[in-house]
């Protein structure tokens, strides 16, 4: 697709239609257009990064081993935020959750501190509906390192904003939890992603402040890149078996890093899809593993999928021909391949 396209380029739901955007006047990029940096956001991160640096060293050094398990299950706590709570049941509203879920993946997403919900599913569902155009908040047609992280240094392009007033946001204002986040944001991220991990190790197993405050901010560090690398790593490395004409590519390692959101040329194919993989394989997904219980106490309910299908025609259609088998069986398999295998010590009928 031509980088500055600004017609729709996806869909963000299962219903989703042509949005009004369309008829938003645009305003085509040019290089004279000036990028604004934000100083303050750079030398913040810029000193977070360097913390977290140094959180490692101390991890090997001086830190108590209960203290770096604790980065372990913070950080899958708020990458669970992300994935089944902003990027998947907001964001995308591939399933539904009960007040008691919802309110769950509300504090585990402040813990993640990475913008309020609705702000977070806003550029989220743009940069769906104009993928790698200069309405994509994060687009990777401007490089690896923007689409990454510059992103967040820079005001956003003009086109970002006029084509996000054309897409529905108010499920989003109608639940109080994200109304309630979003008004008193800064002063619960500030208790949730930092207060809390850095007092906990201290009071439950004596830990030292300056390890507890320094290894949070690596925990926290570790969090955002790997959120953040689904935008830049994921968009381009990885194959393309369900719509070559998309950069957004299957990453193993991001799947594995951001409990199944690697999936990601997937997932732009079919963004309704709870899983966000065809299989739900839980060992790639741990997300989907989330959700699956959760419905099963009740919790989540009316999960949306792809059938069979629509997968089969969309890899046939679009795909690079890179679609994998799972094996004996597969619906993709051929009759050649079945009639041509050899078949040893076969029970005889």
């Amino acid at each position: 697709m031509a980088p500055n396209n600004l017609k729709p380029t996806g869909t963000l739901f299962e219903n989703d239609e042509d949005v009004p955007a369309e008829n938003i006047p645009v305003t085509e990029y040019k290089k004279t257009v000036k990028s604004h940096l934000s100083w303050p956001m750079i030398i913040v991160y810029a000193y977070f990064h360097i913390v977290a640096v140094y959180g490692i060293y101390l991890i090997f050094t001086s830190a108590k081993i209960l203290t770096s398990l604790s980065v372990v299950v913070l950080y899958e706590l708020g990458i669970l935020g992300i994935t089944a709570g902003v990027h998947r049941l907001w964001a995308h509203r591939a399933y539904k959750a009960k007040w008691q879920l919802r309110l769950l993946l509300t504090i585990l997403q402040t813990l993640a501190f990475q913008d309020p919900i609705i702000d977070w599913a806003r550029d989220h569902r743009v940069h769906h509906k104009f993928n790698e155009t200069d309405a994509d908040p994060y687009n990777a047609r401007r490089g690896f390192f923007f689409s990454h992280i510059g992103w967040m240094f820079f005001r956003k392009h003009p086109e970002v904003k006029a084509k996000g007033k054309g897409i529905d946001f108010s499920d989003l204002y109608a639940d109080p939890f994200l109304r309630y986040q979003k008004k008193y944001y800064y002063y619960l991220m500030t208790i949730v992603c930092f207060v809390l991990p850095t007092y906990m190790p201290m009071y439950l197993w004596n830990e030292t402040f300056y390890n507890s405050f320094t290894i949070n901010i690596l925990r926290y560090i570790l969090t955002l890149n790997s959120t953040l690398a689904v935008n830049s790593v994921a968009h381009r490395w990885g194959s393309k078996p369900y719509d070559k004409s998309l950069n957004p590519s299957e990453n193993l390692t991001m799947s594995l890093l951001t409990l199944g959101e690697g999936w990601h040329n997937y997932h732009h194919a079919f963004p309704w899809d709870y899983k966000t993989a065809e299989l739900g394989k839980y060992s790639t997904n741990l997300t989907t593993a989330f959700i699956d219980l959760m419905a099963k106490i009740g919790w989540a309910y009316d999960l949306k999928s792809t059938s069979d299908e629509m997968i089969k025609k969309r890899v046939q259609r679009t795909g690079d021909g890179s679609h994998e088998l799972w094996g004996w069986g597969d619906k993709d398999q051929s009759k050649e391949e079945m009639n041509e295998a050899v078949i040893k010590h076969a029970k005889e009928q």
